[in-house]
């Protein structure tokens, strides 16, 4: 299946917490981009869910947001290693803080890609 989206997407592993009302549960990144993300989880939420997200980045800075999971791929607990993209994408709604250390880390990714492109 083609993709369909035209934003660059981050590859990055990073820890966070999610939930409807607070962020309680622990989940991952399987990638990220300007307008969402998506999360690996054995728990995904339905789609139409707002969420509240702690998302901790690689220099330890905590990104809080709100958003909405847009679908959902969901598969028993014992076999999440053997599914591919088991969890939820997200659509970022808003920052709640972080935002700037977000776009960084965006931003950084993005220079490192442009460069790799220039040199190959």
């Amino acid at each position: 299946m083609a993709e369909k989206r035209n934003m660059v997407r981050l590859k990055k592993r990073l820890s966070l917490k999610f939930g409807a009302d607070s962020p309680n549960k622990v989940a991952f990144t399987e990638d990220l981009s300007l307008n969402g993300l998506f999360v690996k989880t054995v728990a995904p939420a339905p789609p139409g869910t707002r969420l509240k997200i702690e998302l901790t980045l690689p220099n330890g800075e905590i990104v809080l947001i709100e958003g909405m999971s847009r679908w959902r791929k969901s598969a028993p607990p014992q076999v999440i290693h053997l599914v591919n993209k088991k969890g939820m994408g997200i659509k970022i709604l808003k920052f709640i803080s972080g935002e700037e250390f977000y776009l960084r880390v965006m931003e950084e990714y993005n220079d490192k890609f442009c460069y790799a492109r220039r040199v190959a």
